[in-house]
């Protein structure tokens, strides 16, 4: 019988395709939910990374289309009509993991699963629509499994929860500026709530053999909190202005699942895949209440809303590992995310490769290196009417091809 094992360096390299389907995905996706690290054959592994992605979304042919808050960046049909309306980020990831006796494995880890950056700015005839959007989230989580033998491999019984944080804001301009004020209102909010996942996966080490499916819940955020400042919105122009709102609102950060591959084919060589589904159809509009005016909120008693209107996510990685000697290995990944924009927003369909290193020089220590390179598709966006509710009314742009780079180090050190 040929066996095809490969060295813990190989399967670490897999982790390009995490990387893929995380830093480039669709939503509010930044380093999503990975658990690769609690599949280790060491008692002890500690492994820390940082992923730098440079987005290069540029929005041309852009027109206001809503004259009921005024035309353009000054009322009166001004600013530009391009907009880079990207920014770069960072996606850090920090994780230890410890095996307990011969069957159970526990890893805690800290990631940031969910992210957003636009900066289009306040010059651009989009300004009503936005001028900078941020979102931020703290990911703190415990995961378990239990295995035990199950025909020629083991099957791993798998289970943890984790605590996530998520804040953010969003400009834009509600009126046109003037000598009593800029126009601009913000929104200011954060919030806090507990997730739980559960999964599946059976392992053949002999043929680095492994199949994975994870469900990752959904989060709610049931309390959301935070400021509408209008001070800048004079109140001679709309008699919400000239204060700052305590406003309330509630949402639900998305559910996944998340089915993983990967086995030996030849002496030295590894083919693997993913796919991923994320439930972003539920982040649709989100309205916001002033404290202390209702009970609950909902689009007929808001003072503002976050639009999104989006769809369904879906993720696909495939790619291939080769081991060079005992000390190098590489893999080459090719990975489709389905945009979650459906007529609104920029987030169109993205392809992208990515080709990955590692570097094992003891049997304790691994360094990775993945360089990924990927296209977001052209498009538009407007008004569209999505079950039953209207976006985009603001404004109109366009958007070609455009490049996406990002680059991903991390060492792992395993006892």
């Amino acid at each position: 019988m040929v066996r095809y094992t490969i060295t813990s360096g190989l399967l670490a390299a897999v982790a390009v395709g995490a990387l893929h389907t995380t830093a480039m995905a669709g939503g509010l996706e930044r380093g999503g939910y990975n658990i690769d690290l609690l599949f280790d054959p060491a008692t002890v592994a500690g492994e820390a990374s940082a992923t730098f992605v440079a987005p290069q979304r540029e929005l041309k042919n852009a027109r206001d289309i809503n004259p009921a808050n005024g035309l353009g960046s000054d009322g009166r049909n001004g600013g530009t009509t391009t907009a880079n309306d990207s920014e770069n980020y960072w996606v850090p990831r920090v994780g230890i993991k410890a095996g307990l006796g011969d069957s159970v494995d526990c890893m805690a880890d800290y990631s940031q699963p969910w992210g957003a950056h636009t900066k289009p700015g306040a010059n651009w005839r989009g300004a009503n629509e936005n001028i900078e959007t941020k979102v931020e989230s703290d990911n703190y989580a415990v995961t378990c499994s239990y295995r035990f033998d199950a025909g020629p491999g083991q099957l791993r019984i798998i289970g943890g929860g984790f605590y996530q944080e998520v804040e953010g804001f969003k400009e834009r301009l509600v009126v046109p500026p003037t000598p009593l004020g800029n126009g601009v209102g913000r929104l200011d909010l954060e919030d806090s709530g507990w997730g739980w996942r559960a999964g599946l996966a059976y392992e053949i080490p002999e043929y680095a053999f492994r199949a994975s499916l994870v469900y990752n819940s959904e989060v709610k955020l049931d309390d959301i909190t935070g400021t509408l400042n209008l001070t800048q919105v004079p109140r001679a122009l709309t008699p919400v202005g000239g204060r700052v709102y305590n406003v309330f609102g509630s949402q639900s950060m998305p559910d996944s699942v998340e089915l993983k591959f990967q086995t030996g084919v030849a002496p030295g060589w590894l083919v693997f895949g993913s796919a991923k589904w994320v439930d972003w159809s539920q982040l649709s509009t989100i309205p916001f209440c002033v404290a202390g005016t209702t009970s609950s909120c909902t689009t007929a008693s808001q003072i503002t809303s976050l639009d999104l209107g989006y769809r369904d996510g879906w993720t696909v990685t495939g790619g291939v590992g080769h081991k060079f000697d005992e000390q190098w290995s590489g893999a080459l990944a090719l990975t489709w995310d389905r945009g979650t924009s459906q007529g609104f927003g920029t987030q169109t369909d993205t392809w992208s490769a990515a080709a990955s290193v590692a570097y094992t020089p003891t049997q304790n220590v691994e360094f990775r290196l993945t360089g990924v390179l990927g296209v977001l598709t052209g498009g538009s966006s407007g008004p569209v009417t999505l079950n039953g509710v209207q976006y985009g009314a603001d404004s109109r742009y366009d958007f070609d091809d455009d490049l996406v780079a990002a680059i991903s180090t991390s060492v792992r050190v395993k006892f």
